[in-house]
């Protein structure tokens, strides 16, 4: 799992900046609307725009903003209808990729999915050819605030997560997918905030990369997350972070 835990310090890292940018509200919006759409309006009852809306408060986002899309999602405000897509490929060195995507039109995500593919050296691939290498987890992100490793190992136990992620600033907390939202409302009720609660994808096998081939892959992945539909990009490469400077 080491080299999920430092695509997860690159991401969250690059989140920030994109937050600067102001370029994760069109990701945040989508995945607002379609949680209000397939679970209700209300927060309290649907775990996955509650963790959707925390996530957009925690980037800024104006609470109109945050309304709109919720309202999108359940027919009461104009908006596209979004489809959740997941795509399967593989980039340089046979990485195994997996990208989520939330789309208003799949005749064109679809193509530009596979054309990020192929000038990268990469190639997309049938539903099922890499999903199989990964394992669907729960994924929760809160701040250190000053607690150590043993202090987390505490509060894991009493909240009832599996595993941890060093951020640098934050913890990741990872844990089963049916109990993501469980534990994000015991650490809540705990007085620990998150700045995200999702599903993600962690790979049981991962494939070391190194120098041009590492680049590739990298440039792979900034190429997905620039995408407007693209809402998560999960990979099994292990790398030197060295490399990275």
């Amino acid at each position: 799992m080491a080299g999920h835990s430092k695509w997860a310090n690159i991401q969250h890292r690059k989140s920030r900046v994109d937050a600067q940018r102001g370029k994760i509200f069109t990701k945040l919006v989508r995945e607002i609307t379609v949680a209000a759409r397939e679970g209700g309006a209300d927060t309290d009852g649907n775990p996955r725009l509650r963790a959707a809306v925390n996530a957009a408060k925690s980037q800024s986002m104006p609470n109109d903003n945050i309304k709109r899309a919720i309202d999108k999602g359940v027919g009461a405000g104009e908006g596209s209808n979004y489809d959740e897509m997941v795509y399967e490929g593989y980039g340089p060195s046979g990485v195994a990729f997996m990208v989520a995507a939330l789309t208003d039109n799949k005749n064109r995500t679809t193509p530009e999915i596979r054309h990020i593919f192929s000038k990268l050296g990469g190639n997309l691939a049938e539903t099922g050819a890499v999903s199989w290498q990964f394992n669907k987890k729960g994924y929760i992100t809160i701040d250190k605030d000053g607690k150590d490793e043993d202090q987390l190992t505490e509060i894991l136990i009493d909240a009832g997560g599996d595993d941890f992620d060093d951020l640098g600033d934050q913890w990741g907390i990872i844990t089963e997918p049916d109990s993501l939202h469980a534990v994000a409302a015991k650490l809540e009720e705990m007085g620990i905030n998150n700045e995200s609660a999702k599903l993600t994808m962690i790979p049981t096998t991962e494939m070391s990369v190194s120098g041009n081939d590492l680049k590739s892959v990298i440039k792979l992945v900034e190429n997905f997350e620039d995408n407007d539909d693209v809402q998560d990009v999960w990979n099994n490469a292990d790398f030197d972070e060295s490399e990275l400077e």
